[in-house]
């Protein structure tokens, strides 16, 4: 009775028009659950019990919902990244692999049960990218050598001090070693790139150290380990580098020309409704421009991520082994600061909107509004070249005109003098208006410089008219905004 009464209204309207039922079903379950709640309503007075065949259409009508809703959620995430389909069957086939070394007798004999740890190497070391799986594979086996090789010192330095004083200097360099190598950890630069390495170290030494004390083929026991790890590794870097790669590179490239694009995006709607021929058209409650660039306010620990695994990524496609990835940090880093003053324009545009201010003076507003207009239609697409430079990687040929022409448009600003009839609050809100322009068109500089420097450094393709004329590179446009 009670299990009835939590099922039944779990079947809503909405959920019984769905597709999994035939027309006359989904009348039959509708009519079914009206009847049953005029039953259950009889059946608390007269302690009657309701059968289990009554709700049980209802539940199995449910679970095919739930069911449904599901497979469209995981049809979703592999489509939006086939990528992550590839990856799901390359941790698949790099498992299968690994398991032929238990699976056959004259491979097993060599190395025992001690194979296990190539099959636990594989699950803890396959990552999504290339540079992932690198940073890990290589980590986990220059750990366990190092720590083997100590591990067997340990225990022959031990061994010197006899019987009863053996234990006490394993435990000794256990623990010395231990603690420097966890301080090591708190280190910035090894925790960025070696802190996976660390935890093996540590790991390893401890096992061999410690177990040396009871185990009489310390050298086999070391030697299985480290061949059982190399293996793992191999079949991990082998199958991530050559079946259906993912490079960090690669991505983290198209990462930072996709926020450019976002913030340009973004720009575009708002000089369209803010300040071209729908400013007053009314709220920018549900426009689908405002979301597109507070995913850049968010994407360094993303960029700082894949920086790191791209740095482990051998050369590929057109970037070499020492591709200047840090300088897709320094763009990432200047552009948030530029999605940061979007932000406050965004945020003092809304309040505007909600407060609903009137003007005195409607022709000095709209001079304002114009100059603002064009500000950030030439920021947009400056940002826009930006973004086409980075991923064609080729020199910008248009991005500091646009940056000039809003710079111009910023110093007409300065020369505008409202009417005597304006109200100080007329002229106060024009003012920060045009000042957060204004501090936007300011933030492009840095990025076209920080854009430059990368196709310097990196040689993007230079556009034909320079080529002909063998210039070394475009002119690097400074616009200074007083």
């Amino acid at each position: 009775m009670l299990l009835t009464t939590h099922i039944i209204p779990l079947l809503s309207n909405k959920q019984i028009q769905g597709n999994i039922f035939s027309s006359e079903q989904k009348t039959l379950l509708q009519n079914t659950s009206i009847k049953q709640r005029l039953a259950m309503d009889s059946a608390v007075g007269t302690n009657e019990k309701v059968c289990f065949n009554s709700w049980c259409p209802l539940l199995i009508f449910d679970s095919m919902q739930k069911l449904e809703e599901l497979a469209l959620k995981i049809r979703k995430i592999g489509k939006d990244d086939p990528r992550r389909v590839f990856h799901s069957l390359k941790v698949g086939l790099a498992l299968t692999l690994v398991s032929i070394f238990y699976y056959v007798n004259p491979l097993f004999h060599g190395l025992g049960t001690s194979t296990m740890w190539a099959v636990l190497t594989v699950v803890v070391v396959m990552e999504y990218t290339v540079g992932g799986t690198l940073s890990k594979g290589l980590n986990r086996a220059f750990a366990t050598l190092l720590a083997g090789a100590l591990g067997l010192g340990a225990n022959h330095l031990a061994a010197l001090g006899g019987d009863k004083g053996e234990p006490i200097l394993l435990g000794v360099f256990v623990f010395m070693l231990a603690a420097m190598a966890t301080f090591s950890r708190f280190v910035p630069e090894m925790k960025a790139r070696y802190d996976y390495g660390v935890t093996i170290f540590i790991l390893t030494f401890s096992l061999v150290a410690v177990s040396s004390y009871r185990e009489e083929e310390l050298i086999k026991l070391a030697y299985r380990r480290l061949s059982t790890v190399a293996i793992g590794v191999t079949t991990c870097l082998c199958t991530s580098m050559f079946v259906f790669p993912v490079w960090a590179g690669e991505d983290l490239h198209m990462l930072v020309a996709a926020n450019l694009d976002k913030l340009a995006c973004f720009l575009e709607g708002m000089g369209v409704e803010c300040f071209g021929e729908k400013m007053e058209s009314g709220s920018l409650e549900g426009k689908s421009f405002l979301q597109s660039y507070k995913t850049v306010l968010n994407s360094k620990a993303t960029e700082d991520s894949l920086a790191n695994f791209a740095r482990w990524e051998p050369g590929h496609g057109h970037f070499g082994f020492r591709h200047p990835w840090n300088l897709y940090l320094k763009i990432g880093a200047v552009t948030r600061h530029c999605a940061c003053s979007i932000e406050a324009l965004n945020t003092y545009i809304s309040t505007l909107e909600q407060s609903h201010q009137t003007t005195t003076d409607l022709e000095f507003k709209q001079m304002v509004q114009a100059a603002c207009a064009e500000m950030i239609k030439e920021t947009s697409k400056a940002l826009a070249e930006l973004a086409s430079s980075i991923r064609g990687m080729k020199w910008s040929s248009t991005a500091g005109k646009h940056l000039a022409m809003a710079t111009e448009a910023a110093n007409r600003v300065k020369a505008l003098v409202p009417a005597k009839n304006s109200t100080l609050l007329d002229v106060l809100i024009s003012a920060t208006t045009a000042s957060l322009v204004t501090e936007l068109v300011r933030c492009i500089n840095p990025i076209i410089t920080a854009v430059e420097e990368l196709s310097r450094l990196v040689e993007f393709k230079r556009p034909e008219h320079s080529r002909k004329a063998g210039a070394e590179s475009p002119p690097h446009v400074v616009i200074a905004i007083d």
